[in-house]
């Protein structure tokens, strides 16, 4: 399968939904290659970036599932560069 690099923003709204985020990204570490979060106290919410590298199916299985978490909002974006091994 082609691998790809991408990344994925989520703003987290509802802290309760950060076990389960976690539960998920760890799921798929084998795919996470970092992740940086940010609290904004004054607006009560977290952001959280990952940079990841794997074919679509395996990024879209971690997005996905991090999607239908509720308080959680995510976009990603993926790069396919012909350099880039696969």
């Amino acid at each position: 399968m082609e691998r790809r690099i991408g990344a994925a923003v989520l703003v987290i709204r509802d802290k309760a939904a950060i076990i389960k985020l976690n539960k998920i990204v760890s799921a798929h570490a084998n795919i996470v290659i970092g992740r940086q979060g940010i609290p904004l106290q004054e607006k009560d919410i977290n952001v959280i970036t990952l940079v990841l590298e794997g074919s679509t199916d395996e990024i879209g299985s971690l997005t996905g599932q991090l999607g239908r978490l509720e308080g959680v909002q995510i976009k990603s974006a993926l790069i396919k560069d012909e350099h880039y091994g696969s």
